[in-house]
């Protein structure tokens, strides 16, 4: 759906910096998994293909919004 999206909150050191993958067409989701100590958000289409993917090392990962 669009407008689907999730946020990352990652740790950058003495900071913290925000993520944001969004489903930008109507038809597309937003999925996040959990995979060998790393997150991958990614953009779907309806019919499984992955348009883009961002990874982040769960280790630094604070929390999914």
């Amino acid at each position: 759906m669009k407008g689907d999206r999730v946020e990352i909150v990652v740790d950058a050191g003495d900071t913290t910096r925000t993520y944001e993958v969004v489903a930008s067409r109507a038809g597309r989701r937003v999925e996040t998994a959990v995979r060998r100590g790393v997150v991958e958000v990614s953009e779907v289409t309806r019919s499984g293909g992955v348009v883009r993917t961002a990874r982040f090392m769960a280790t630094r990962v604070l929390g999914p919004v």
